[in-house]
């Protein structure tokens, strides 16, 4: 895959699998915007000091006026999304605020990002790729018990996927997502300890993904929310 000179938006970059992505991204000649809200996740990240990598502050990518100011002046080539975070919790035990945490972190901001770079996209004249990250709740409602608010918002990023995949189509703009069950990571393992580890997707091999939807060589593939489960 050949990003070279490609503009590449990834919020959540700085984590486990936006660490994997930025890295293929680099290495495919991308010029990558990661934005990142404290100075010690920007202090960790791996690829910090890379000429090809700019970190942009950014405190909350669901407020719009935030969003905005991230792309204002972009062309971007693709805007990836895997900014999002992860709470358990029956309905009963869920109040509102924990209810719009999920919403807002996971799928307003997504939502945010996607209209953006529309625009983005759209004003610089050029095809795009936007890939979206959902989870495997998105898709197979009934195993997001125990976690209510995390499914809903999940869920509402895949419809949000092939929704705009219908929109912009005609603009040339190829919109996507993934949807990974429980990921191999490091917090994963030390949450989980008995699990069988050898079940779970590794990363690099989400982020894979991820990258041909991004990438040019994706011609054809639209409003897809693919599954990425591995073994488990």
């Amino acid at each position: 895959m050949n990003f070279s000179g490609k503009q590449v938006v990834v919020t959540g970059g700085t984590g486990a699998l936006g660490t994997e992505v930025v890295a293929g991204l680099l290495r495919a000649g991308a010029r990558c915007i990661i934005p990142y809200r404290s100075d010690t996740e920007a202090q960790r990240f791996a690829h910090r000091g890379d000429p090809n990598m700019t970190l942009v502050t950014v405190s909350d990518l669901a407020d719009e006026t935030q969003v905005a100011k991230l792309y204002a002046g972009m062309t971007p080539w693709a805007s990836i999304h895997i900014a999002g975070g992860f709470a358990p919790g029956t309905v009963a035990a869920t109040d509102k605020a924990a209810l719009m945490a999920q919403i807002d972190g996971n799928l307003v901001s997504s939502f945010l990002c996607c209209r953006a770079a529309v625009n983005a996209m759209k004003a610089g004249g050029q095809e795009g790729r936007i890939v979206n990250v959902a989870s495997r709740q998105a898709l197979e409602w009934r195993s997001g018990a125990g976690m209510a608010a995390y499914t809903i918002a999940k869920a509402g990023v895949a419809t949000l996927t092939i929704t705009l995949a219908e929109e912009v189509a005609k603009d040339n703009i190829l919109v996507n997502a993934v949807a990974p069950s429980i990921m191999d990571t490091a917090a994963n393992r030390a949450a989980m300890p008995k699990a069988d580890f050898g079940t779970w997707p590794k990363v690099e091999e989400v982020a894979a993904t991820i990258l041909f939807l991004a990438s040019p060589d994706n011609r054809v593939t639209r409003g897809a929310v693919v599954p990425v489960y591995g073994k488990f």
